[in-house]
Order: C-alpha cells, then sequence, then structure tokens
C-alpha cells in the first residue's frame, strides 16, 4: 500500500453538520477524517466544474503597458 505525507488542518463546520459527520462516523465505525477523504475523492471530480472566481476576470499582462507614462 502507497504511503502518503500525512499533515494536520483545522477545518470549521456549521454545528448541523458536525453531527451529521458525527453520526455518520459513528454508523461507519470510522473517523470524521477517514469520512471527509472519501467525500473528497467522490466529489473531486464534480467539484473541479464548478467555476473559479478568477475565470471571469480578463487576462492580465503586465508586461503590457500601453500607459503614456514615457512621453
Amino acid at each position: 500500500m502507497p504511503t502518503s505525507e500525512t499533515r494536520r488542518q483545522n477545518l470549521y463546520f456549521p454545528g448541523d453538520m458536525l453531527t451529521e459527520l458525527q453520526s455518520e462516523a459513528l454508523r461507519q465505525d470510522r473517523s470524521i477524517s477517514w469520512l471527509i477523504q472519501q467525500a473528497w475523492r467522490i466529489a473531486r471530480k464534480e467539484m473541479r466544474r464548478i467555476p473559479s472566481t478568477t475565470d471571469y476576470l480578463p487576462d492580465f499582462r503586465p508586461d503590457d503597458d500601453t500607459s503614456d507614462d514615457e512621453t
């Protein structure tokens, strides 16, 4: 089985969502961390379909300076 890097991360969930996660973790006899990891693996492709907040910005090229300050 391949080993992977493990890092600690704090995540904050609304109370009702955390309660639901805890119930599901108990039902499956798994940790909340395991549930979140599985959910991410399942949802990753779908999440990539959601546009980013920068997808609609025009292209910005810092080298393309068209100002008239040099005259």
